[in-house]
């Protein structure tokens, strides 16, 4: 029987639920410019839109 020398890295709940909650913040931000925004945050007007276009097209959302 092989023994294994495992540190120890456990991260507490606290910062665990952080990651997360960045995680899924990031996630929505990314989903909201690739799906829905239509120019309305970027100051250069449709770039967003136009940069982004294929990619909704990729995952099945209208955007005309």
């Amino acid at each position: 029987m092989a023994l294994a020398y495992s540190p120890d890295t456990s991260i507490d709940s606290t910062r665990l639920a952080f990651l997360a909650a960045t995680v899924v913040l990031f996630a929505m931000l990314a989903l909201y410019l690739v799906g829905f925004d239509q120019g309305a945050i970027s100051r250069t007007g449709m770039y967003m839109h136009e940069l982004m276009h294929d990619g909704r097209h990729l995952m099945g959302l209208p955007c005309h």
